[in-house]
């Protein structure tokens, strides 16, 4: 039951932190600028506009987990607040958990926000040029949001890992990047690897196997970005979108219990 409290002043400490109106304003001028662009360029408008806000909500909730994400559990280990907070009938995987919760109710609240502005472009642009929407669908368009949104909590989730073994928010932040662009990465270049006559060039077999123990290690976060599909109005079958949910709560889960154990056992200075 102590989760609840730690979760609702961890989302207020997020709402007010400035970086959120920064987060919101740069959203602001990518969808803005995503309108100015589909006017101009007069072909494949429908798909342009989809890539391009979807791409905005992914992005404005990368830049909230590392830049108000990371700073909000930092903060409590930097000040040693976290003293005060532990001196309260809490345990500390109550806090941890607690603070994941307020993070994920942020992450949710602020990509709901971005997301309107983004519906709202969508939209109008749908509006003025109809002919280049006649595969659009608002289903594809939700769908990659919420797999957005899911893999953002991962991240995070990654993030608080991090935290919790390491003593600075900036070796946090460059630990949340590096894995953030090898959940990205990974699946191409694992196939690449293992089929590099496709592309007339030698891999060695060392590589090979740090490659493959890599992407059992890190999270497949391609899995994802449906970003592609939205844009093109092509269907997600329903196993895909089942796996891809299961993996990311699973994944996340087992990433939390982790860190909570991890946390735990840690002594502070």
């Amino acid at each position: 039951m102590s989760l609840w409290p730690v979760a609702a002043v961890t989302f207020k400490e997020g709402i007010r932190n400035k970086a959120i109106y920064g987060i919101s304003v740069f959203a602001l001028l990518m969808l803005g600028a995503s309108l100015l662009i589909s006017g101009m360029i007069m072909q494949e408008v429908g798909k342009v506009m989809v890539d391009m806000a979807l791409s905005t909500v992914s992005l404005s909730g990368l830049l909230l987990v590392l830049f108000v994400g990371i700073n909000l559990m930092a903060k409590d280990l930097d000040k040693r607040t976290i003293y005060m907070v532990l001196s309260r009938p809490i345990s500390r995987s109550q806090y941890l958990f607690g603070k994941f919760l307020g993070m994920v109710l942020l992450i949710v609240a602020t990509i709901a926000l971005v997301s309107l502005f983004a519906l709202a472009a969508i939209a109008l642009t749908k509006l003025r040029f109809p002919d280049y929407f006649l595969h659009f669908s608002w289903g594809l368009i939700f769908l990659s949001i919420a797999l957005t949104t899911l893999s953002l909590i991962l991240l995070s989730a990654l993030s608080f890992l991090f935290a919790s073994v390491t003593s600075t928010s900036f070796i946090t932040l460059v630990l949340t990047i590096i894995s953030y662009l090898i959940g990205h990465g990974i699946n191409d270049v694992k196939a690449l690897v293992e089929a590099p006559q496709a592309v007339g060039i030698q891999v060695a077999p060392s590589t090979v196997k740090l490659v493959q123990g890599a992407y059992y290690l890190f999270p497949n976060l391609s899995l994802f970005d449906i970003k592609i599909q939205a844009a093109h109005g092509l269907s997600v079958p329903l196993s895909t979108i089942g796996w891809t949910v299961a993996y990311g709560l699973g994944y996340t889960a087992m990433v939390m219990i982790l860190a909570s154990l991890i946390f735990s056992k840690r002594e502070f200075p």
